[in-house]
C-alpha cells in the first residue's frame, strides 16, 4: 500500500503485488476495484499487477481543488502513480470510464503506455450514449445544481440508498446479466457507492461526458484489445466497434449477452483473452 501525490497535492492510493511485467487496473467511475475480483487472481500468475483509486474514491483523498476532476486529471494522476510506483511502462487495464483515462494516458505520455485492454467501455462522451439517448448528459445539470444548492440533503438521499434494492433493480431491468453474475460480486460496487460523495460522483460524470479521446483512435500505436457485452447498456457495443475499427492494432472480443458487469459475468473468457494478448505483447516487447 502507497500513495502518490497528484498535481493539487491530492492523496493517490495504489497497491501492487507479484513479480512480471506491470499491468495496471483502471476501475470505472465510482468503483473501487469490484469488476477484477477473477481477472486480478489470473494476472497475479506472471505480471506485477497496480491498482489504484481515483482521487475521491476508495482509499484516495478527496480532489483538494474541486475543479481537477477531468479525465486529463486522472490521466495525470495516474502517471504519477506509475512513477510513485517505479513503474516506467506498463499494459493499461481499464473498465467503463478508465478506458477513457486509458486513453487520455497514452495521449499524455504514449511511451509509458506498452497496451490496452478496453473493457466495457467507450472513448467519450459517455453522459450521451447510456441507454442509447443523451437523456443522462440533459438531466446532470439539473442534478449537480440541486446538489449545490443543498448538499446536506442530497447527501441524505446518497447515503440512505439500499444497497440491496439497487441490486435487485439492476438485476430486475437487464442492466446486467442476471444468469450469471452473482449477487456477492455487485455488492461491493453499490457498498462503495454509498461512501462517495455525491458531488464529486457528479463532476466526474459531467467531466467524463464531456471528454473524447476518438481524435486519437487512429494515432494509438499501442497494441490494444477492446471487449465488448452485448447488452451493455451503459456503454453499448457500437462504440467498441468504432475503437477497435480505428485503433491500427485493435481486436475485438464481443461477448454474447454481456452486460456492463462482463468481466463477473463470463470470467473465463476474459480471462483467456486478456492472458493472451499480454502474451503477445509481451513477446512482441521481448
Amino acid at each position: 500500500m502507497a500513495f502518490a501525490e497528484g498535481a493539487d497535492g491530492t492523496r493517490l492510493y495504489h497497491d501492487a503485488a507479484g513479480d512480471g511485467p506491470a499491468v495496471v487496473l483502471c476501475d470505472g467511475i465510482a468503483c473501487e476495484g469490484f469488476i477484477w475480483r477473477y481477472l486480478r487472481p489470473a494476472l497475479l500468475r506472471g505480471h506485477r499487477v497496480l491498482h489504484w483509486n481515483y482521487r475521491g474514491h476508495g482509499r484516495s483523498g478527496p480532489p483538494l481543488d474541486p475543479a481537477r476532476t477531468g479525465i486529463a486529471d486522472h490521466a495525470d494522476d495516474l502517471l504519477r502513480v506509475l512513477g510513485s510506483a517505479g513503474v516506467p511502462k506498463a499494459v493499461l487495464i481499464a473498465h467503463s470510464m478508465g478506458t477513457q483515462v486509458a486513453l487520455e494516458t497514452w495521449r499524455q505520455r504514449p511511451e509509458a503506455v506498452a497496451g490496452l485492454v478496453l473493457v466495457c467501455g467507450s472513448y467519450g462522451n459517455i453522459t450521451r450514449t447510456f441507454h442509447g439517448s443523451d437523456l443522462l448528459s440533459v438531466a446532470l445539470p439539473k442534478v449537480i445544481a440541486l446538489q449545490a444548492e443543498h448538499p446536506g440533503i442530497v447527501q441524505a438521499l446518497w447515503s440512505r440508498g439500499p444497497v440491496g434494492l439497487s441490486m435487485w433493480i439492476a438485476k430486475t431491468f437487464g442492466e446486467v446479466d442476471a444468469m450469471r453474475l452473482r449477487m456477492e460480486d455487485l455488492a461491493p460496487y453499490f457498498e462503495h457507492v454509498v461512501r462517495m460523495d455525491p458531488g464529486t460522483f457528479f463532476r466526474m460524470l459531467s467531466a467524463a461526458g464531456a471528454h473524447t479521446a476518438e481524435d486519437i483512435l487512429h494515432a494509438v500505436s499501442a497494441p490494444a484489445l477492446v471487449i465488448a457485452g452485448e447488452r451493455d447498456t451503459f456503454t453499448p457495443m457500437r462504440y467498441a466497434e468504432q475503437m477497435a475499427r480505428q485503433i491500427p492494432d485493435a481486436t475485438l472480443l464481443r461477448l454474447a449477452g454481456g452486460s456492463h458487469t462482463a468481466p463477473l459475468e463470463q470470467p473465463s473468457l476474459v480471462e483467456d483473452a486478456v492472458l493472451s494478448f499480454l502474451a503477445r505483447v509481451h513477446g512482441d516487447a521481448g
